[in-house]
Formats: structure tokens, C-alpha cells, sequence
């Protein structure tokens, strides 16, 4: 084994794995200072704060296999002591080429579609784009961008170099290109002369893209009346994408169209492309009938942490006549289609749950029905691929944020132990935000911290707790 380093090499790091993911896997023992993906090989660099956090990962995941989105990752030491500028700008820095206003833009971990309209909402804010020219080779998805001055593809190029389109994926890789100028002979969804619109746009058989096929055609949304509105896909992931990293501004989705979309295909992209097994996608009903709950000791704030998980909440309703049942309308019939699917048969403080769709469409408003649909804690008022993503059925760990920056491990602990017995815990700083997580001995010990705690205060701060998909700490 190599000699020990604050900088952790990850071997087999495929392009659906993104930084994100990388980051859960060691941030439970440290705090990260810089990571690298080294997409051209599969691998990616990390260094953590500490040696000793260094340390402990490597310890731990020599006895545990580590798995990220299915596939086994490997951590060694690296034999780097420290990662340098220029290692952290991605393997590349187009510093080092001649600028120039032509951009070679490489596109990796590509889980939507690249069209020009992406590329010009996403290039345009750093100067006129004259001309833009994609096309597929074998290190992926690339586009030549023409910008109207060099001055603004230097902007461009040291403003968007590393950074992801949309959270997670559709990393930018840019170079300098050495082409002084573009040829573009027709404008489509491949090629635009900004500079020329009148140029013809060329009836193709087949989608330029291998893997989204006809996406003219995949997608067909019911409208009031039974037509049915078909989605380009370019409208589709631009509406899509609510949650941004650091360039929402930049795809205005509500400037550029004016129709609302559908929240299956969200779904199914957060989920890698397909809904999860059982969940159509196709269900309208949004409100649950909730049965065998322990009515000595729920309410409807504990059963709105709960179910806010897998979408928003309008109202909850406990019968009266029924204490042991409870009425939950959900904002849509896709969530309330989520919330049945990872919940039926669930535990809830010593009750197993039974979860059905509801005779009833929705709640009427009532003094004994509670009101939710204008609360902030509301878990997908923002972010809402991100949160999509992060739906599970519950699990022994809950990740616990918005802490304050002062809190101890002891806090933590003090505050959720009384709800079954803590395997462990982890008290970490990510994005320099102090977040924890907390293992249970039970998902039905993790199930009853979350739908207790939730939302309460913790030295002053209202904390989110959420489910974990980690397996270990």
C-alpha cells in the first residue's frame, strides 16, 4: 500500500457517478478540500482536510466494498500529497491553450440531451455567440462555440470550465479551439449561424444524438380535452432541471416557454431514466388513506415529516371517527403514486402502515383538517430533481441539516437518541454547511427520529431530517 496521503485515488468511477456521489461516500469522515474527476480515465482524486480523515476512510472501506449507484468503486492512497491548481481544474485548464473566441466544449456524464438552444442560454450571458456546431465523437458529446470576440470566450471559458449544466451531470469540459472560424451550412437543432437565420434546415431521418430516439415523439403530455402535446425534448430537460449548480440563471425555462410540464418525466429522469418499479406515473388520485397508526401517539405533523418526503403536502385530515386512519392529499398524483409505493407496510412508531389511494379527490378545508399547502417546509418547493432523487423507503440512517455551525455530535445525539438505540453517528461540514448523520439500530427507530424531529429546534435552528441511502458510516 502506498504511503498514506491526505489525497484519496477512487478507481472505477463511471460517468453516472457524479460529485455528489463521490462526496457521500467520504465526507462521513472529514471534511473534503478539493475533488477531481478524471473523467478520460474513470477515476477521480480527493483530499480531505486531514490526514486523519484520509486515514479512516481507507481504514473503513478496506473492510467494507463501497458502492455507488451499483457499481463497486476502489480507494487507495494516492501518490500525491496534495492536489495542485491545475489538477483541480478537471485535468485541463483552458489557461494553458492560446484563447481564442472559439470554444471546443466536451460534454461528460451526459444524462440529457445537448442542443443548441442549451448550449446558446448557456454560453450567450458571457458575450454574442455567433455560431454553434455539435456533433458526437468518441470522447462524447462535443460543440464548437464561435463567440463574437475572444474577450468573451475567455470570460466563458474560465467562467463555465468544470461546472455542471444540470446538478450532477452534464459536466463541461472546455478547450481553446485552434479553428479561427466556423462553417455552418444549415441552422437545426445540430448547427445554428446566429448571424444568418435565413440559412435552410435540413430534414434529417434520425436523431443526431445515439440513445434519445425520435425525441419528438417520447414524451406525449394529456391535455384537458384528450389532446395530446408532444415535448421535444430540448423543452422537456430545460423545463426539467429547477435546481442548477451556480448557473440557474442561466436556463430560464419560464422565459423561454410558457406551458407547464408534466412531473412523470422529471421522476423518471431523477431516477436515472425509468420510474421505480411498480409507480406508473400515470395515477391522478392524490389523496391517501393512511390506516393502523397509533393514535395515541401520531398527528398530522408527524405523518406531514413523513410523507413530505416523496412530494408536497396540501392537507392532512385525522378522522375523527376513525383516529387510527388519515386522509393525505399530496400536490400531484405522481407523489401520492411515490408516497404508497416506499411507504406501504412501512413501521411507524410500533404500527405497521397501510397506505391506499382515497375514495376522496381531495380534502375539503375544515377546522379539523390541517393546512399545509402554503408551508415552507415543504421539502420540493425547491430543488425539486434533487429531492425526487433522494426518495427511498425508510432506512436505519437519517441525514440531519441546517444545523448550526456550533453544534456538538453530543447535541445531536441528545436529541434524537430517545427514539431508539444510535449504532453511530457522524458530525461533517459539506459546501461549509455542518450536517450530521445518525445510524439507528432499526429503519423503525430512524423512522420515528425523522417524523419527531423534523423541523424542530436544535440550538436555535430549525433542522431537516431526512433518509439515507448510505449503508454505513
Amino acid at each position: 500500500m502506498a504511503e498514506p496521503s491526505r489525497v484519496i485515488h477512487i478507481r472505477n468511477v463511471g460517468h453516472e457517478i457524479s460529485e455528489s456521489d463521490l462526496l457521500q461516500v467520504v465526507q462521513p469522515f472529514g471534511t473534503v478540500a478539493k475533488l477531481v474527476m478524471l473523467r478520460a480515465k474513470n477515476q477521480a482524486l480527493v483530499q480531505m482536510e486531514d490526514l486523519a480523515a484520509s486515514v479512516s476512510a481507507i481504514q473503513y472501506y478496506t473492510t467494507i466494498q463501497p458502492s455507488v449507484r451499483g457499481r463497486n468503486v476502489y480507494l487507495q492512497y494516492s501518490s500525491h500529497q496534495e492536489l495542485t491548481t491545475d489538477q483541480s481544474s478537471h485535468g485541463r485548464n483552458p489557461d494553458q491553450d492560446e484563447p481564442n473566441r472559439i470554444l471546443l466544449v466536451t460534454v461528460h456524464h451526459m444524462l440529457y440531451p445537448m442542443t443548441v438552444e442549451v448550449l446558446h442560454q448557456v454560453f450567450s450571458p458571457y458575450g454574442f455567440v455567433e455560431k454553434i456546431v455539435t456533433f458526437q465523437k468518441s470522447a462524447g458529446f462535443q460543440a464548437l462555440i464561435q463567440f463574437e470576440s475572444r474577450q468573451s470566450g475567455i470570460q466563458a471559458a474560465g467562467a463555465l470550465h468544470g461546472r455542471n449544466i444540470y446538478d450532477g451531470c452534464c459536466q463541461l469540459d472546455i478547450q481553446y479551439s485552434n479553428l479561427t472560424e466556423l462553417q455552418v451550412h444549415y441552422n437545426n437543432d445540430r448547427s445554428r449561424d446566429f448571424t444568418n437565420p435565413s440559412l435552410p434546415t435540413e430534414q434529417r431521418p434520425r436523431s443526431s444524438q445515439p440513445g434519445f430516439n425520435d425525441p419528438s415523439g417520447l414524451f406525449g403530455f394529456q391535455q384537458p380535452g384528450g389532446k395530446t402535446l408532444q415535448c421535444s425534448f430540448t423543452f422537456f430537460f430545460i423545463h426539467l432541471c429547477h435546481h442548477i449548480e451556480n448557473i440557474s440563471s442561466l436556463l430560464s425555462f419560464d422565459r423561454l416557454f410558457g406551458l407547464q410540464m408534466g412531473q412523470a418525466a422529471m421522476v423518471a429522469a431523477a431516477f436515472g431514466g425509468t420510474l421505480p418499479p411498480g409507480v406508473t406515473g400515470t395515477n391522478d388520485r392524490c389523496t391517501l388513506i393512511v390506516s393502523n397508526l397509533n393514535s395515541d401517539r401520531v398527528d398530522a405533523d408527524k405523518l406531514f415529516n413523513l410523507f413530505s418526503i416523496y412530494g408536497n403536502i396540501v392537507r392532512i385530515k385525522v378522522l375523527r371517527n376513525k383516529p387510527d386512519h388519515a386522509l393525505v392529499q399530496m400536490a400531484d398524483g405522481l407523489q401520492a403514486e411515490l408516497a404508497v409505493h416506499y411507504l406501504k407496510g412501512a413501521m411507524l412508531l410500533g404500527q405497521k402502515l397501510e397506505v391506499n389511494f382515497s375514495k376522496y379527490p381531495t380534502i375539503t378545508p375544515a377546522p379539523d383538517a390541517n393546512d399545509y399547502s402554503t408551508s415552507n417546509l415543504n421539502r420540493f418547493n425547491s430543488n425539486v430533481v434533487k429531492n425526487y432523487r433522494h426518495c427511498c423507503a425508510p432506512t436505519k440512517m437519517i441525514h440531519i441539516s441546517a444545523l448550526s455551525q456550533e453544534i456538538t455530535e453530543d447535541a445531536i445525539l441528545d436529541h434524537v437518541s430517545e427514539h431508539g438505540t444510535v449504532v453511530k453517528s457522524k458530525l461533517f461540514e459539506a459546501g461549509g454547511k455542518t450536517q450530521a448523520l445518525v445510524q439507528f439500530e432499526s429503519e423503525e427507530a430512524a423512522t420515528e427520529a425523522l417524523v419527531s424531529k423534523h423541523a424542530s429546534k436544535l440550538e436555535g435552528s430549525t433542522i431537516r431530517i431526512s433518509f439515507s441511502q448510505m449503508q454505513n458510516i
